[in-house]
């Protein structure tokens, strides 16, 4: 599947943006913007945004001064599909939903591209039967899929996994859920995530998804949550881990009143960051550093901290097991976004990691998020303050914290990626300066 925009008419007509994976793509004023219009008066600076996953094209208007219009109707938020236009000042776009033939070796460029729009097949759910309609390059194509029911009620209840015996649920997440279980084999216990495809999803995308899992697990660190097999059960994912006792991170703020003390913080965040360091020196990103990812084990000062899902959101995304996630309330998930990955989360690299780090840390310190937002804000008012609100300092929340520490925090959470720690190792290094 591929989606094309067009640009039809004003300053920069002709111009052609195509989108063969899950990607986001903003339009307006700003040079930050993947299309920037300086010379349309009538566009705000980060005007709207679109999130693609083809065919599924959505668009959300960021809160713009004079709107966002699809088919000469304002609108804030918008499904889009083959054919519909959006505008904004002068400039009007064309969308186009068009089916690509991407060959099975993804080491591989090459594609066959059709302008023939997507075929609309029959799919039965595979847990109840029940049949949904899907859209998909190829009439013939063979999908995997499980209804919203279906999802919820095996999100709350995971079926059992060949050669473990489950014995409780840990947590439940947006792609499914996580069951404390126990080896047949050898009675160790471990961590079992069942992950849940949120949209049809193509025998060719599933295999590409367990490849990417293979390469993650591949990471082996003190501090990284270590993969011990993962497989499909009945058209579900399963991955199994190593168990890791205490709680995340947020669960432990929680206990405390809803933040840490800076030297337990310290504590944590140094580890993570050894973690990272390692994991970026292969060319491994995170992309979702968060509390909930962050497993903390044992009493202070004895605290041993692991991360957990290295690249499992960017990997679920981009190989189609997700659909458009901008359509529901996720303003807490994107709010950890630097603006770098929010203007383009395709091309993620190490420093959207120490925003992550330093979005984490900051929030365990203070127990507030670092921009000044409210804790109801939707998806607009939260991207355009990743844009353009500056963060309110660590000491202004909490004042007995160490000027050392919390300039280290805030250092990485400079929205220009040249003014962040370079790499991981060095803000490590800088933090555990500051606590000497």
């Amino acid at each position: 599947m591929r989606v094309t925009l067009r640009v039809i008419a004003g300053p920069q007509i002709g111009r052609v943006f195509t989108f063969d994976q899950h990607e986001t793509f903003m339009i307006g004023r700003s040079e930050d913007s993947q299309f920037c219009l300086p010379h349309d008066r009538f566009f705000s600076r980060h005007h709207c945004l679109l999130e693609i996953a083809p065919p599924q094209c959505f668009l959300r208007d960021l809160g713009s001064t004079n709107g966002t219009f699809v088919n000469g109707l304002k609108a804030d938020t918008a499904h889009l599909k083959n054919g519909d236009r959006i505008q904004g000042g002068e400039t009007v776009l064309e969308v186009e939903v068009s089916t690509a033939d991407i060959n099975q070796d993804y080491s591989q460029n090459s594609q066959k591209l059709s302008t023939t729009t997507p075929s609309i097949i029959t799919i039965l759910c595979l847990n109840c039967g029940l049949p949904s309609k899907a859209e998909v390059s190829r009439p013939d194509a063979k999908l995997t899929f499980l209804c919203d029911d279906c999802r919820e009620q095996l999100k709350k209840n995971p079926q059992p996994i060949p050669n473990y015996q489950m014995i409780r649920m840990l947590g439940q997440g947006g792609m499914g859920s996580v069951m404390l279980a126990r080896s047949v084999s050898d009675g160790s216990a471990v961590a079992i995530k069942t992950l849940l495809p949120e949209v049809a999803v193509s025998e060719q995308s599933l295999k590409r998804f367990m490849r990417e899992i293979k390469v993650a697990a591949s990471l082996k660190h003190p501090h990284i949550v270590s993969y011990i097999e993962h497989g499909t059960h009945n058209g579900i994912v399963y991955l199994v881990t190593e168990y890791v006792g205490g709680m995340d991170a947020s669960k432990l703020s929680k206990t405390r009143g809803g933040k840490l003390s800076y030297q337990e913080v310290v504590k944590i965040i140094e580890q993570i960051l050894a973690a990272l360091d390692f994991a970026h020196s292969l060319g491994f990103v995170h992309r979702d550093i968060k509390e909930q990812n962050i497993l903390v084990d044992g009493e202070f000062p004895n605290y041993n901290s692991k991360l957990t899902d290295f690249g499992l959101a960017k990997s679920f995304k981009q190989t189609g097991m997700s659909g458009v996630t901008m359509v529901g309330d996720v303003a807490g998930t994107i709010a950890y976004m630097p603006p770098e990955q929010v203007r383009d989360f395709k091309e993620v690299r190490p420093p959207s990691d120490i925003y992550g780090v330093g979005m984490t840390a900051y929030s365990l310190l203070t127990g507030a998020h670092a921009l000044d937002i409210s804790p109801r804000a939707g998806i607009s008012e939260t991207v355009k303050a990743i844009f353009e609100k500056p963060i309110v300092p660590i000491n202004r929340r909490v004042p007995e914290i160490p000027l050392r520490v919390a300039t280290v925090i805030e250092t990485a959470l400079a929205k220009d990626v040249k003014l962040r720690w370079r790499t991981a190792g060095e803000m490590r290094e800088a933090l555990l300066r500051a606590m000497a």
